[in-house]
């Protein structure tokens, strides 16, 4: 691969400007999806499911809230490094915050699917489709690349 003719502030801002971009993409995913999951207790039918639907549906919103705080800190870590030199180090964490906010993503919507599955039609429905939706995103958002790598 040959090096890109750039310095390495240089690097570090196309670096920052790529996170953004997609951040911009994993935040609309998990605001949606947060959105949804804190509307469901104030829905009547919320008061007939089980308590190990309410287990799986706290589980999920507290995948989704750790979520959001990953994908969301970036903006905030930006704020309070501005123009202080720091890019390099605000790129480093700000992408392992991403890495753990994508993590808690994919465990979100597979619990959402799991237990919307449980719900409208049975356990073994949510398992067998939860089940394939995990190894969905551990094939295609881990495997994959790495592979490619």
């Amino acid at each position: 691969m040959a090096d890109r003719d750039e310095t390495p502030d240089e690097r570090f801002d196309r670096n920052w400007n790529e996170l953004l971009q997609e951040l911009r993409v994993a935040q609309t995913g998990v605001q949606f999806l947060f959105a949804f999951l804190l509307t469901l207790p104030f829905n009547d039918r919320f008061a007939t499911v089980s308590q190990g639907q309410k287990a799986t549906y706290v589980a999920t919103l507290l995948c989704t809230a750790l979520s959001a705080l990953c994908l969301i800190a970036p903006v905030s870590h930006h704020r309070i490094l501005f123009r202080r030199g720091r890019k390099k180090e605000l790129v480093a964490i700000s992408s392992n915050l991403a890495g753990i906010g994508l993590w808690f993503l994919w465990l979100s919507i597979v619990g959402a699917v799991f237990l919307i599955f449980q719900v409208v039609v049975g356990m073994s429905w949510g398992v067998a489709v939860g089940a394939a939706f995990a190894a969905a995103f551990i094939g295609i958002w881990y495997i994959l690349p790495t592979a490619k790598r």
